[in-house]
């Protein structure tokens, strides 16, 4: 079978979610949906996604950037949105390929606006700036009590990295996480069309059949 383009305008899916939500397994289903079917697709990641990019990740998630203040912090993460979008997502979405993104604007929403503090309005204006008013087609929150992610994402960290705590993110305290959470079920309510909660604590099965179910409706 001949590999497939999806459309002209391709297709663009992203997956949000607190830290230890299990997006990487979720991203992993789409994958081998696209491949069993043909479709041309890439899988990528905020922040990073490009060698600029991941050299910014770097620097974001490092332990030892404590320091940072939420300014600096929420420019660094445009600056990784507008290569990322520009060498990467945008190209591939002009293809007619579908783009699988491990975090996108929500997350800045998220994290640097509803948990930082940061101006909602400042947001928005850096990320149209940075994205050309690019939006998802389809963005799946996987949901779990923050409580329950954090310990999966620091028990990872410590697996990979051998030291407590988690990475610069993950380290924030519980209420940070929380507020994270009550932001992506607040953006599901406000825009149903485009965000689907998932229940991150169902079984594998359940939530696999949920997103092949949807991403099948647009194809």
């Amino acid at each position: 079978m001949v590999e497939k383009n999806v459309s002209e305008q391709g297709l663009f899916i992203t997956l949000e979610g607190i830290e230890g939500s299990g997006k990487t397994t979720q991203i992993k289903i789409l994958e081998d949906l696209f491949a069993m079917r043909k479709i041309k697709y890439i899988s990528t990641r905020e922040p990073g996604g490009t060698r600029i990019g991941d050299a910014i990740r770097n620097i974001l998630l490092n332990p030892d950037h404590q320091a940072m203040v939420p300014t600096t912090e929420l420019l660094l993460y445009a600056a990784s949105r507008a290569q990322h979008v520009a060498e990467v997502i945008q190209p591939a979405l002009d293809a007619g390929m579908v783009v699988l993104c491990d975090r996108f604007y929500d997350a800045t929403f998220a994290y640097q606006g509803a948990a930082r503090g940061q101006s909602t309005k400042l947001i928005a204006d850096l990320n149209n700036l940075a994205t050309n008013g690019l939006k998802p087609r389809l963005t799946f929150v996987l949901d779990c009590p923050a409580e329950v992610g954090l310990r999966r994402a620091r028990e990872r960290f410590f697996e990979k990295n051998g030291t407590q705590g988690g990475d610069r993110i993950e380290a924030e305290d519980l209420a940070f996480h929380e507020r994270v959470r009550d932001y992506y079920l607040a953006v599901a309510k406000a825009e149903p069309q485009r965000v689907m909660v998932i229940d991150a604590n169902d079984n594998i099965h359940a939530i696999r059949e949920v997103l092949i179910r949807e991403v099948e409706r647009l194809l």
